[in-house]
């Protein structure tokens, strides 16, 4: 167990974001003692073909709690409706508050350069909050941050205005299958709505156990890119793990961002001690 924990708050956009992007290292926070919470920042009423509105809530939401538990993380989400999220005081003012209150050493978000507004508006909320978390007089009745926690954006594939750049990138191949279990609880998504978008909801099998080795093999194009991102930034892994890093399967890579307290070499020691 680590002389110290680490706090460790991710910030998605719906229910699923993070599971998707950090579930790895989730489980490796939670194997030393460390402390996860994962935020979604909308309800995730959106996504789905056939159900809608509170049935489709309450199961989104039941899901994620249950891919959380996996990982032996925390799981909540605001009230805001999936698709409608805005940069807005309102929402901005909850998450300082919501910050403040965990007191994380490092936040984790999307980049806010992606093709969901949902992913752009909470890019921007985190952003904006980055510095705002260690102002006493915003949002006076929640106690201000002594210092800002380290800000990182969660991996993607957009080169447009500039690619995703690295900082640290976490083999998880120790973990994967625990991050393939968490994706699973998440059936509306991995086995109903994803594939009914990519046009290859034929292909999910109707028995659990047939249906989780699909997604296990790439059935799902969302799932078969986790694979991508070790082979992408192989040098960082080789960098980081030696020649073991050419044989690593699955990673995880987060960027730091500019905002928020810098990501110097001994805090990325602490902050990702994989």
């Amino acid at each position: 167990m680590p002389t110290e924990t680490v706090r460790v708050l991710v910030v998605g956009a719906h229910p699923d974001d993070c599971d998707l992007k950090a579930g790895g290292v989730a489980c490796k926070y939670a194997d030393r003692g460390d402390e996860v919470l994962f935020v979604s920042m909308t309800n995730g009423e959106a996504g789905h073909h056939e159900l809608a509105g509170e049935k489709l809530v309450r199961r989104r939401l039941a899901e994620a709690e249950a891919s959380a538990a996996v990982a032996d993380a925390e799981f909540e989400a605001f009230d805001v409706p999936d698709g409608r999220l805005r940069p807005s005081l309102e929402n901005r003012d909850r998450l300082i508050r919501r910050v403040r209150e965990f007191e994380p050493d490092l936040v984790l978000t999307h980049r806010p350069n992606d093709y969901h507004p949902d992913h752009r508006y909470t890019a921007q909320l985190v952003r904006d909050a980055a510095y705002l978390v260690a102002v006493p007089n915003v949002c006076p009745e929640t106690p201000a941050l002594d210092r800002n926690p380290v800000f990182a954006y969660l991996s993607d594939a957009f080169d447009r205005p500039y690619p995703f750049s690295p900082d640290a990138v976490v083999a998880i191949d120790d973990a994967i299958e625990r991050k393939f279990e968490m994706l699973d609880r998440h059936e509306s998504q991995m086995y109903e709505w994803l594939p009914y978008v990519e046009g290859t909801l034929d292909d999910v099998p109707d028995d659990p156990d047939a249906r989780f080795e699909w997604l296990r093999d790439g059935g799902l194009p969302h799932v078969e890119t986790l694979s991508n991102v070790a082979n992408r930034y192989r040098d960082e892994l080789v960098e980081r793990y030696g020649a073991d890093g050419e044989e690593v399967r699955y990673a995880e890579a987060f960027e730091a961002s500019e905002y928020g307290r810098p990501l110097t070499d001994e805090a990325a020691e602490r902050l990702f001690p994989f």
